[in-house]
């Protein structure tokens, strides 16, 4: 049995964090089949060790949260608890290279610099230790390379007079280049000063921009199949660039992975391709199920300028060729993946992860690792009525591949199980598999002919459909517990949830009024989403079955009606529409929201939870429907941050001593325009805290969290 912990005991966090970095180290340096991890939002932690498989001294419960709770607030700056500091790490703009101008904040940077300078904004990421042999240290706090993802952009704040156009027409292709430089993925090196002060190195060689210019390998089923054949590559080996990264994910041999989410609102199709004689049924099936319909114009009429680079955001047929060989009718379906990148080797080509399906990807976060058994990866697909996918891995856990790079990813991500999950009205559920020949995905199929995994791959919307997956309510952000190996999801919220299209259901069991729940007036469904957990059957990530509650409703706070505020919450914990999902070692909960129906009381906000596990809770009804809540946390959730005016709070990482916290602030004042910015923040003093200068254009930042008496953040 394992020793009893009292989480009171002021050596608790040290003796977590001791274990934790002894067995990264093991995992690193040991192929031992007895030891068992999980990957947990930071990085590896021990599960059990012994020779019966028994974790001896790793506590099943998260620390009592240390810090009084912040405060709602409409505040334009970033608002933490005393004792805490906050401050600017890396924002839009911000040079990443030796002689790139400093950043002026006025839109005079050209598109062209923009392939060395910070993106717009910024969402997911992963801090990786960097050690001295110039390699993936999974110990290492005072020196690291920071990942991360630059989802969109707010196209009236980087041009010097906003984006100019004619007609409908881009004129200026230098302002084309700079929006597609500020998206993708920045690779940072990030290290402490004499000061103990984290500073990005502007002028490290590990710093890099991947973006929609950077060439891209397919990798997995779809490569070389008809689905990717496109003027780029007629071959289907290849396609170019990457967007619309959200959320994120890692690998234990050390590589990022960047996952594409909203990528259909890049593409034109003119109106009546979906008749054109070189178009077949299965296209216009597909197409129709990814929403990329006969006159869509992409988000920024990037199409509208000439040149490949520009006319491949057109997917319809320009070409005669039969396969598609001479136009981008085909490029969608190179898009929607998980993107696997090397951030320790700059000349690497990112390669796109085929396996684990074409959706709107979210993020793609590791499960439970065992040595000698398959890895697994959850990701889900954001959009409301979509699915929670598993992947899991062909090939066994090997710690001898850590550090190898993309190598060890062709190995365990390029083949494997692709499953969508049922979600029962019992309380258990069902990972069903998605592979070309079971559970009816055939050429016949009623949907559309599976012919072969690459057909799987590429439709994957239409193959969860056939075999009956649960429709989710936005399926965003997961998270594994370190200390438990139980999986956590945001489901952001639905606004059609429980109409005729999309009944109730247990894991997705509210709908009420805007105005009952003291929200946005007129809007109805699952206004302020949940979040939903899982236990593997048997412990075993590979396991086709599980064990599910939900562990938490968002909610206004004071509303007694359980449809609304079913998990009791307050004024100091009380949130709405939780996205990002992450565990810190010692097994806190983080979540962020990103919220449009509590917006008029608060901004944007990061909360911090010592949750329990499934089944704390109990059996409930909600609506009329029944469903499984795991119980009230009280002052085991609590506000820590609140953001300033109309951002978004999204990604988070820790350093491996867990004492300085990195986090997103996306699109501050988005709603705003040049003449009239809707924030001003950051402050030019790099304080978050503090107010910006009046009539200044917001930047997404990166910013960093530190406690003032440099201890453990949250404890």
């Amino acid at each position: 049995m394992p020793r009893a912990i009292d989480p009171a005991d002021p050596k608790y966090f040290g003796n977590i964090l001791k274990a934790n970095l002894t067995r990264r180290q093991a995992l690193l340096g040991s192929a031992s089949a007895l030891a068992t991890f999980t990957l947990g939002g930071l990085g590896l932690t021990a599960c059990s060790i012994d020779d019966n498989g028994v974790d001896t001294d790793t506590p099943t419960n998260a620390p009592k949260l240390g810090f009084n709770a912040t405060a709602k607030s409409l505040a334009d700056v970033v608002t933490v608890p005393p004792g805490y500091s906050a401050n600017v790490l890396y924002a839009l703009g911000d040079p990443i290279a030796a002689g790139v101008a400093v950043y002026l904040g006025n839109g005079s940077e050209t598109g062209a610099s923009y392939a060395q300078r910070a993106g717009d904004h910024h969402d997911g990421m992963h801090y990786f230790g960097l050690g001295n042999d110039g390699k993936y240290s999974l110990t290492e706090s005072g020196r690291g390379l920071l990942v991360m993802n630059h989802e969109n952009i707010t196209q009236s704040y980087l041009h010097a007079a906003g984006p100019t156009s004619v007609g409908g027409v881009r004129t200026v292709e230098d302002e084309i280049i700079k929006e597609m430089n500020c998206h993708g993925v920045s690779v940072v090196e990030v290290r402490k000063n004499p000061a103990g002060k984290f500073a990005v190195v502007s002028d490290s060689t590990f710093n890099r921009r991947i973006t929609p210019f950077t060439d891209m390998d397919l990798n997995g089923p779809v490569r070389g199949s008809k689905f990717a054949v496109s003027k780029l590559s007629p071959a289907a080996t290849k396609t170019r660039g990457t967007i619309n990264n959200c959320a994120n994910g890692y690998t234990p041999w050390g590589t990022y992975l960047t996952c594409e989410e909203n990528w259909k609102f890049y593409f034109t199709r003119v109106a009546g391709d979906n008749t054109n004689p070189l178009r077949s049924a299965s296209d216009n099936a597909a197409f129709a199920r990814y929403t990329i319909n006969p006159g869509q114009v992409d988000n920024f009429n990037w199409a509208s300028m000439a040149g490949d680079q520009y006319q491949r955001w057109n997917c319809s047929v320009t070409g005669s060729s039969a396969n598609g060989a001479d136009d981008f009718r085909n490029l969608p379906q190179t898009y929607g993946y998980v993107v696997e990148i090397d951030p320790f080797n700059p000349t690497s080509t990112p390669r796109k992860r085929t396996a684990l399906g074409r959706f709107g990807h979210e993020g793609c976060w590791p499960g439970k690792i065992v040595a000698g058994k398959p890895l697994t990866f959850y990701m889900g697909d954001d959009v409301a009525g979509e699915y929670i996918y598993k992947f899991v891995s062909t090939a066994n856990w090997d710690p001898a591949d850590a550090n190898k790079g993309m190598t060890a990813g062709d190995k365990y991500m390029d083949s494997g199980t692709l499953y969508v999950a049922r979600y029962d009205a019992d309380g258990t559920g069902q990972w069903l598999e998605l592979t070309q020949g079971k559970n009816g995905l055939n050429a016949d199929n009623a949907l559309f002919p599976f012919t072969s995994q690459a057909a799987v791959c590429v439709n994957t919307r239409l193959a969860a459909d056939s075999v009956g997956a649960t429709k989710m309510d936005r399926p965003e952000w997961a998270a594994v517990n370190p200390l438990n190996g139980e999986v956590y999801f945001t489901l952001t919220n639905n606004s059609s949830r429980g109409n005729a299209s999309m009944p109730l259901d247990a894991a997705n069991p509210r709908r009420y009024t805007g105005t009952a729940a003291g929200g946005v007036p007129g809007t109805g469904g699952n206004i302020n989403g949940h979040i939903i957990r899982w236990r593997e059957t048997g412990d075993n990530p590979a396991a086709t079955s599980f064990t599910w509650d939900i562990f938490l409703f968002g909610s206004r706070a004071g509303y007694t009606n359980p449809a609304v505020n079913a998990s009791e919450l307050t004024a100091d914990n009380d949130l709405s529409s939780p996205d990002g999902l992450w565990f810190a070692p010692n097994g806190q909960l983080w979540i962020q929201t990103d919220d449009g129906a509590y917006t008029d009381t608060t901004n944007c906000m990061m909360l911090v939870a010592a949750p329990g596990k499934v089944g704390d809770g109990g059996a409930a009804t909600l609506n009329g429907q029944s469903t499984f809540k795991g119980k009230s946390l009280g002052t085991d959730l609590r506000r820590f941050l609140v953001g300033p005016k109309q951002c978004e709070l999204t990604g988070i990482t820790m350093t491996p001593d867990s004492k300085a916290l990195f986090v997103q602030i996306q699109h501050p004042g988005e709603n705003g325009n040049i003449a009239a910015p809707g924030s001003n923040w950051p402050n030019v003093s790099g304080d978050a805290t503090q107010a910006g200068t009046a009539g200044a254009r917001p930047r997404s930042a990166t910013i960093i969290i530190t406690k003032n008496d440099g201890g453990v953040i949250g404890v």
